[in-house]
């Protein structure tokens, strides 16, 4: 039983697919589960193994998801009354089923490794590869003429990628260090992922004319928003060492505050190049490129005619939104 246990996990970790393992620490009969006793949880709610029946197992269910969503581990308690004070760090079920007796459940969630994908071979590209695997991170990487001996740590290498078939969007982070090989054709299949985080190693001045381009070729300005460059904190970097630690430093601030928004609030942002935007306030024409007032609020861009206009967004944003 052990061993089809473990072999299970595995095939869920080699396919990388999330699931929790709950294991039975403590009983009170009468009851069917036993301490030792485990069960694999996924992510569709498909459970493989015994925690015990009855009630037991939709509250399982539904806290090992929970347990999936948060990636945090939880200790429940299911028994007959849920009304003492419970301890600290467990959740407590009302048994709702006549069987009587009480189980203490831990659940753990296992959960695929974050994966930086990265589009290009330039000396910023092999640095990144190399640091982001250092600090437990998957590293794929897509450019032509890429190799193993520029890449030793990559999960990895290919010359070719296809979005949809990417997975596991919400923990892949997306970084375009092709410096001048194919920008624009990375950053296009970059944007038709739904990555989390997309940035793209450039001055303000190139990423500006290169975006600028993409808006031509009629990509929506609310897609292009999605890149950040230039890519990293901006923290001074001149090495390919540096920006690569700066890009690093910035996808594990993202994935620690939970949000794209509380990672990027205090960098600056790319405007949109040429992009014709309407007061909000007054309801003028504006040239978004041009325009020196503008405002971000729930992370999109607002642009003015005048700094009137805007500082009277400024005092009550959601009354123009």
């Amino acid at each position: 039983m052990f061993d089809e246990f473990l072999r299970k996990a595995s095939e869920l970790r080699s396919a990388g697919s999330p699931f929790a393992v709950a294991i039975v620490v403590k009983y009170e009969a009468p009851v069917s589960g036993k301490p030792g006793d485990k069960a694999i949880i996924q992510s569709d709610g498909k459970t493989w193994g015994w925690i015990g029946g009855g009630c037991v197992q939709p509250v399982v269910i539904r806290e090992a998801l929970n347990a999936i969503e948060e990636g945090c581990p939880r200790l429940i308690r299911i028994a007959p009354s849920a009304d003492s004070e419970p301890e600290a760090g467990m959740v407590t079920y009302s048994m709702s089923c006549h069987g009587g007796g009480a189980l203490d459940i831990y659940l753990e969630p296992v959960l695929p490794k974050s994966r930086i994908l990265i589009f290009g071979r330039s000396p910023a590209a092999q640095s990144l590869s190399k640091l982001g695997k250092a600090v437990g991170y998957a590293i794929s990487v897509i450019a032509p003429e890429a190799t193993r001996e520029n890449f030793p740590d990559a999960d990895s290498i290919g010359e070719e990628f296809i979005p949809s078939q990417m997975k596991n969007a919400s923990e892949t982070y997306i970084v375009v260090a092709t410096q001048g090989e194919r920008d624009e054709e990375a950053l296009e299949q970059a944007l038709r992922t739904n990555a989390r985080y997309i940035s793209f190693i450039a001055s303000h001045a190139k990423a500006r004319k290169i975006i600028g381009f993409l808006a031509t070729k009629g990509m929506p300005a609310e897609t292009l928003s999605r890149i950040k460059a230039p890519a990293g904190l901006q923290i001074g970097t001149s090495s390919s060492q540096e920006i690569a630690i700066s890009i690093l430093a910035e996808i594990i601030q993202m994935k620690k505050s939970g949000t794209v928004q509380a990672a990027r609030q205090r960098e600056p942002r790319l405007r949109p190049v040429s992009e014709v935007a309407t007061d909000p306030v007054c309801g003028m024409t504006v040239d978004a490129g041009e325009s020196n007032d503008t405002s971000e609020y729930a992370g999109k861009f607002f642009y003015f005619c005048c700094a009137g206009c805007k500082q009277t967004f400024d005092r009550q944003p959601e009354r123009y939104v």
